[in-house]
């Protein structure tokens, strides 16, 4: 036991699984039992809070809500894919270099700046809010796969020349097919900023409904208890989306195993 407890804290030192799986719940443990003996009036217990976690799991409203949360941020990640893969496959291209430049630049815009431009480019508060969400995480999409393109090895472009192949041929072979496992990391590496977001363009129509909606909503009466409580269902669902996009990656693309 005395050598476990040191390799813990011995610098690059190599656990197994189980022990670290046995760390991570004990110090949770003891996190929430200094939370709980701690807490005053104006923070909620973790008792108090596990209870509101309970009371809005079985309502339909935490559910519905949710659910409209979850199908604006996979509608928008689907479009900020598609846009981010037209414009990275094209960047090859000199004429189409600088606009994928330009959109990663687009990272230090602020969408505060811009909802009333959009307000006025879309017909419906369902449109702001999804246009909105797409062209806050594009920008990131962008960056990470020009940043995958840019580290291809030139090892790889020369055996498509020594093949025969085409550019275009070279294009599809090397970027398109070779970096396919690439898509799914990036979408699981930056689906955090896109939850992230949600709860702030929902705020822009609550109408509809959403988690975001749901949090300012308990908020504005500083009902803190409820608001922790959401807070550990959009960082619990963002886990399991983490982990969904991992173990998709691994299923579609086994080789990627080798690398790890």
């Amino acid at each position: 036991m005395l050598n476990y407890m040191k390799k813990l804290l011995q610098p690059f030192a190599v656990i197994n699984k189980q022990t670290f799986a046995i760390m991570v719940v004990l110090q949770v443990a003891a996190a929430l039992a200094i939370w709980q003996t701690s807490a005053t009036g104006l923070l909620p217990a973790p008792s108090h809070i596990g209870g509101a976690l309970l009371k809005l799991s079985t309502s339909k409203l935490l559910i519905d809500n949710v659910l409209v949360s979850l199908g604006l941020t996979v509608q928008a990640m689907f479009y900020a894919i598609v846009i981010t893969l037209l414009f990275c496959y094209l960047s090859v291209l000199p004429f189409f270099k600088s606009m994928a430049q330009f959109i990663v630049a687009c990272r230090y815009l602020t969408l505060a700046g811009l909802i009333f431009v959009f307000t006025l480019l879309t017909h419906n508060g369902s449109s702001l809010k999804l246009w909105l969400l797409i062209c806050g995480i594009v920008p990131f999409f962008v960056t990470s796969f020009l940043s995958v393109i840019v580290h291809i090895s030139h090892g790889e472009y020369d055996l498509c020349k020594t093949l025969g192949y085409s550019n275009w041929r070279t294009l599809y072979e090397v970027i398109i097919v070779g970096k396919a496992d690439k898509v799914l990391e990036i979408l699981q590496q930056n689906f955090a900023i896109a939850w992230l977001m949600i709860t702030m363009v929902e705020g822009l129509n609550m109408s509809e409904g959403g988690i975001g909606a749901l949090l300012i909503k308990y908020n504005k009466y500083n009902d803190l208890t409820n608001v922790l409580a959401l807070q550990v269902v959009i960082f619990g669902i963002g886990l399991l989306f983490d982990f969904l996009l991992a173990h998709l990656r691994l299923w579609l693309f086994p080789y990627t195993r080798l690398t790890k």
